[in-house]
């Protein structure tokens, strides 16, 4: 041998002995490691440190282990055959050392079976890994643990879906031998998955023709599973929708969900093409599909490639099919306005016609809802929520657009138009009132929304009707809410929409249900109001007249201000139906409302529901209504007290003809009419004198000429209105003395001031009707004004006291005596003269600074009020009794 052959072989033979010694630490090395592993089983740790801290040794040793060169690259290091079978048997041990490894942890806890799933993961990081070799340890740990599970069905083996995926895409690889592996591997999954699961088929039912269910050729339930599969793609696919538990199945889809946006375009397709046959057979089973909507919007978001949205897409189309509420919710829940990932999204949710009535439903649903209400005060809350408030109904008004004009779509809406009409107005109402600072385009998502409704619902004609009203333009400008309501339930009345009986059957059936909230009676009322005020001119059914009467006393003022709205624009069709005075008594409630705007409007309305009622029905109501007015008279807003007084006077205008039956009411409203002849408020002055004249007109009396402005001085309208009394009703003169001293408790000086003098007229008048017990309270009240600090209150309290003492002195003690006394004056009655002759000490102008505060004072003809209430709810025409203050009993 020559000196150069000498030196190759030493160099050969020195890279043999570095590749042995490499082998070597590696085996050294994984005895070590399986060591530390061993040991950590034997441990106290806890559980999920123990698990993650084994992980994280076997990592390591599975990149020493399958980056080793190939088994024929060792074997050609061998110099000779023995150091051949050498290295051979190192290099074999080493693998086993591994997979005893793992056959060791899966005996002592199956769950630990998920390392499967991570070592399926770890072989896609490096190509130069040997993928066969590791696939053949995953498929022996499977067989082991196949054996393990029939011993124990009850295991926890949580890893079985991703694990199910993985060896999936590798039964698509390149290497027959990995595919072989990967197939033998899926088979063991399989089973194991199939006694995890109780409910599972039974091999038996998967036979898919009678030769493979020949117990002959199968001779075990392995074999079953791979004879049925036969490593096609669909079959595999099949087997796993059946087999698998829906959390399992889950984790499998979301796995190649995962694998779509993967480097390696063979592995995104092959994802692709088992998550479509997967969801295609068993998309029903699938769970968390929100979170999977949601990772496809995220992915789709940062990557929207074409090969990327043909992928995903497909899955949004097919998950709609199976579970389209919960795809077309986290659609909507994604932020407003929508963009163009997300209007792709809702087009691939479209695809699916099989669906499409569900989805429209879904949509109803959430366009029920109130946009930027919180989702903590919702009733139904969220499961997945990608914002606090709640702005889904204005992503659903921006997703029908996109809906509503394909066909499958178009045909379904027509059974739903009047559930989308009313719940788009409610849009209409919600964007204008609560979202108009916050963004000024959302109600034109609506705008479009209802155009695409109205074009899909063969209304065309009216879309152009509101063209041209230019109703569209005004939804980007600031637009009163109710009139854009009326505006489109009027235009939709012009075009005689054959909608209309569906419309109407659905608005009445939402009345009928209440509203969810108190501002969908609002929409409900306008919409419904203009309906009818449209198609029925003449008469309207009775069960209609209820939902006015229900929602005129609603607990929300603005329901009861609209519905009172709405019955005086329709007037003359109430003032027709039979039972219209069925419909005074909440119109009558309403006048007691805490609300002053509700009691104007109550005022209102009905007034404008007598103006046009037979005269004949009005007769029968009248005393109703008249004793109504009266509490009103000094109601501490001046705007209400000025209207009732007016209206009262109409009133009596307008039963001129049975002026008899109101006498008693008039009698008893004299009070309040004469003292407020000296509000400071000219509007109030003006309506007492028109009321007071039509009055003392209708009683026959000569007192119209003291009230005109040219002639008018307050003694002088008391002195003969008393007189009047005393010659035609000096029955009554005891209760206006009763109503009278109740003022004198007013904070308001002109009040005061006049009821001093009207009850020093009325107890001049009433002498001989009063006794002297009376007459002790008369002077008690009046005497508590003596401390008042006003100089000519002072004056006017001294001479009525001083009058009241001087009757009391002329009275006898005895009731006998005192009765007998009545009875003779009664027939000797004389006229009165001036008392006070305070002409200069009163004037209207005076104290026009004086704040006007809600008076202490006991309110004249409250009593009246219930009784008219229990007199209406009795429905029978009774005379109310005149109201006593409680001064005299």
């Amino acid at each position: 041998m020559t000196r150069l052959q000498t030196l190759q072989s030493s160099v050969i033979w020195y890279h043999v002995q570095l590749k042995a010694e490499i082998l070597l630490d590696t085996y050294s090395g994984l005895l070590s490691e399986q060591s530390m592993i061993l040991a950590m089983n034997s441990s106290f740790v806890d559980p999920l440190m123990q698990f993650e801290s084994q992980l994280r040794i076997i990592q390591l040793s599975f990149k020493k282990v399958f980056s080793m060169p190939s088994l024929s690259i060792v074997k050609a290091m061998g110099w000779t055959s023995e150091d051949t079978e050498d290295l051979e048997n190192l290099y074999q041990n080493i693998f086993n050392i591994f997979e005893d490894t793992l056959l060791i942890l899966v005996s002592k806890d199956f769950y630990k079976i998920q390392i499967l799933k991570e070592m399926a993961t770890w072989m896609n990081e490096d190509t130069l890994y040997q993928q066969e070799r590791a696939m053949m340890v995953i498929t022996r740990v499977l067989i082991f643990a196949s054996k393990r599970v029939k011993k124990y069905p009850s295991i926890d083996a949580p890893c079985l879906g991703i694990l199910a995926a993985e060896l999936s895409l590798f039964c698509s690889h390149d290497d027959p031998e990995i595919i072989k592996q990967a197939i033998t591997g899926m088979n063991y999954v399989l089973y194991i998955a199939l006694c995890q699961n109780s409910n599972a088929i039974t091999f038996r039912s998967l036979k898919t023709n009678e030769k493979e269910s020949n117990p002959k050729i199968i001779t075990s339930d392995v074999e079953l599973l791979a004879k049925i599969t036969q490593g096609e793609k669909t079959k595999l696919v099949q087997s796993v929708g059946q087999i698998l538990l829906p959390q399992l199945l889950t984790d499998f889809v979301w796995t190649l969900l995962k694998k779509l946006s993967s480097p390696y375009n063979n592995t995104a397709k092959d994802a692709a093409s088992l998550l479509k046959l997967t969801l295609e057979f068993h998309a029903q089973k699938i769970t968390r599909v929100s979170k999977i909507v949601n990772d496809i919007y995220e992915q789709l978001s940062e990557n929207s490639s074409y090969m990327m949205q043909n992928a995903m897409l497909p899955v949004i189309s097919l998950l709609t099919r199976a579970s389209p509420k919960k795809v077309i919710f986290q659609l909507m829940e994604f932020p407003v306005p929508a963009d163009k990932v997300l209007l792709l999204m809702w087009q691939a949710a479209s695809v699916e016609s099989s669906v499409a009535s569900e989805v429209l439903k879904t949509i109803l649903l959430i366009l029920k809802g109130k946009p930027g209400e919180m989702e903590e005060t919702m009733v139904e809350r969220r499961r997945f929520s990608l914002d606090a408030t709640n702005m889904m109904p204005v992503a659903a008004s921006q997703a029908l657009c996109t809906f509503l004009p394909v066909t499958s779509y178009r045909k379904v809406v027509v059974k739903f138009f009047p559930e989308f009409l009313m719940a788009l107005l409610l849009q209409l109402f919600y964007c204008s009132q609560h979202l108009k600072d916050t963004a000024q385009d959302r109600p034109l998502y609506v705008r479009d929304a209802l155009k695409a409704l109205l074009n899909c619902s063969g209304l065309e004609e009216v879309d152009k009707a509101l063209e041209r009203k230019n109703f569209w333009d005004q939804f980007s400008q600031v637009m009163d809410h109710q009139y854009g309501i009326h505006l489109i339930a009027k235009t939709l009345s012009e075009c005689n929409f054959p909608q209309f009986p569906e419309t109407l059957h659905y608005v009445y059936k939402v009345a009928v249900e209440g509203p969810r909230r108190s501002e969908d009676s609002i929409v409900t009322i306008i919409f419904f109001a203009e309906l009818l005020n449209n198609f029925f001119k003449e008469s309207l059914p009775e069960e209609f007249l209820v939902l006015f009467r229900n929602w005129i006393n609603d607990s929300n003022p603005s329901v009861g201000k609209m519905s009172l709205q709405k019955i005086a624009s329709m007037a003359p069709v109430f003032s027709e139906i039979e039972s219209v005075c069925n419909l005074l008594l909440p119109v009558l409630d309403a006048f007691l409302s805490k609300e002053h705007t509700v009691i104007i409007r109550a005022m209102l309305t009905l007034r404008n529901i007598l103006g046009k009622l037979d005269k004949v029905i009005y007769s029968k109501v009248c005393i109703r209504i008249a004793s109504s007015y009266c509490p009103l008279m000094d109601h501490v807003n001046g705007g209400i007290q000025c209207m009732a007084i007016r209206h009262f006077g109409e009133l009596l205008m307008d039963m001129n003809q049975y002026n008899w039956m109101l006498h008693h009411i008039v009698l008893g409203s004299l009070v309040p009419l004469i003292l407020f002849l000296e509000s400071k408020e000219t509007r109030i002055v003006n309506a007492c004198r028109y009321t007071l004249t039509i009055c003392t007109t209708q009683l026959k009396w000569s007192t119209a000429h003291l009230l005109k402005e040219e002639t008018y001085n307050f003694e002088s309208v008391v002195l003969d209105v008393c007189n009047n009394l005393l010659s035609s009703y000096e029955g009554y003169i005891t209760d206006l003395i009763s109503d009278t001293l109740g003022f004198l408790g007013s904070s308001r000086a002109f009040l005061k001031k006049g009821a001093i003098i009207l009850v020093g007229y009325l107890g001049k008048s009433g002498e001989h009707l009063l006794l002297r017990d009376e007459i002790d309270i008369m002077i008690e009240v009046i005497e508590r004004l003596t401390r008042e600090e006003d100089p000519l209150i002072k004056e006017l309290v001294e001479k009525t006291r001083k009058l009241f003492k001087e009757m009391a002195n002329r009275m006898a003690s005895s009731t006998v005596k005192q009765t007998f006394r009545k009875w003779a004056k009664m027939f000797r009655t004389k006229k009165l003269k001036l008392i006070y002759d305070a002409a200069n000490m009163i004037s209207p102008k005076e104290g026009n600074t004086e704040s006007i505060k809600e008076d202490n004072l006991i309110r004249p003809n409250l009593e009246n009020s219930k009784e008219l209430h229990r007199v209406i709810n009795e429905d029978k025409l009774v005379k109310p009794n005149v109201k006593k203050s409680g001064y005299f009993p």
